[in-house]
């Protein structure tokens, strides 16, 4: 893409008139869809490391002076909640008195306590319970789970760059789907499959370059190395589009980064993060996929729209819930084909 057309007055318009083709006229994508480039690609992900931490939701979800959180995490019952100061707060979910569900807790000064026998937890080790490292990066909330991940742990997750917090609208949507967190990496991962399969949100989609596979990991893995360079239009009515350049990236085994290169909205990110909800050995398991859209633009009308963000937010998320309706159902056909023995390849 050569970027922005600009129109009189340096102005450039952030609308282009969409010349239509029929969804069955398209260009076929199966071939440049090759089955090897998608698993490679989702194999170098799973090879890097995310130093155990999970996303377990969104920052605006875990308020100060809030009802208790609570999430599972690879069948690990987690309660996370904030202190009167604001200060994150996470641990094991199961009081150690008598296993009462401390998501169903109350909250007494930023303090935890049960609504069982009145335990109270202000978040540091008490009576047999110990906290989890936490991390609240502004838009979203991580988790440290050691006997989960299985790694070395780091002392603060990978979080991607993301536009500057007073520059950019932020939302963040939740799903669950029946498949592993590989199934979800899987289809963001496949580029490809995106004007045809969500031909409502996507038009005149091209993969201008694959990733260029090992040799891009000498790069890091987040520096655009090992990235699917996309060009395509999004949708805003039945004739009118906004084209962009997008990389698509994976830091790590379970995350998946759309950054937006050229174009309207240039350095705006779509974060894809799958949690696992179920154990390893589950027989139906179930991940949740919790996206974050960062959303920018040097324009100047932009603060209007950071001054709207409260109206935004759920227009932003309604949009990816549409999308996560269709690629949940990808990833879950994903999962029972592999799961069966079924699957190509």
């Amino acid at each position: 893409m050569s970027g922005r057309t600009t129109g009189p007055g340096g102005w450039t318009p952030p609308l282009r008139r969409w010349r239509r083709t029929a969804w069955a006229a398209q260009e076929p994508t199966w071939r440049a869809a090759r089955p090897a480039v998608i698993a490679d690609a989702l194999k170098r992900a799973g090879a890097r490391p995310a130093g155990n931490w999970f996303v377990v939701g969104a920052s605006r979800e875990i308020r100060a002076g809030d009802r208790p959180y609570g999430r599972t995490v690879a069948g690990v019952e987690i309660v996370l909640w904030r202190s009167a100061d604001g200060e994150p707060h996470a641990g094991p979910g199961i009081c150690p008195h008598l296993g009462a569900p401390l998501r169903e807790s109350r909250m007494v000064c930023g303090t935890l306590v049960c609504h069982w026998h009145g335990l109270a937890l202000d978040g540091g080790p008490f009576a047999g319970w110990e906290p989890y490292p936490v991390h609240d990066d502004g838009v979203l909330v991580w988790v440290r789970l050691d006997a989960v991940g299985g790694e070395e742990p780091s002392e603060r997750p990978m979080v991607p760059v993301r536009p500057a917090p007073e520059l950019g609208v932020a939302a963040v949507h939740t799903g669950v789907g029946r498949c592993e967190p590989q199934d979800v990496v899987a289809n963001r991962l496949d580029p490809w499959h995106g004007a045809w399969f969500h031909p409502y949100a996507f038009v005149d989609l091209t993969v201008a370059r694959p990733p260029r596979g090992d040799e891009a990991d000498r790069g890091g893995g987040d520096d655009g190395g090992d990235a699917f360079v996309v060009d395509v239009s999004f949708r805003v009515s039945r004739r009118l589009v906004v084209p962009v350049r997008a990389e698509f990236t994976a830091p790590g085994p379970r995350t998946v980064v759309m950054r937006i290169t050229s174009g309207e909205g240039a350095s705006s990110v779509v974060e894809t993060h799958a949690t696992p909800l179920t154990g390893a050995s589950a027989a139906q398991p179930r991940t949740a996929v919790v996206e974050a859209v960062v959303a920018a633009s040097d324009r100047r009308g932009f603060a209007l729209a950071r001054a709207a963000a409260p109206v935004l937010r759920p227009l932003m998320r309604r949009t990816s819930a549409r999308l996560w309706r269709d690629d949940l159902a990808y990833a879950e056909r994903r999962w029972e084909l592999r799961s069966t023995g079924r699957f190509p390849g």
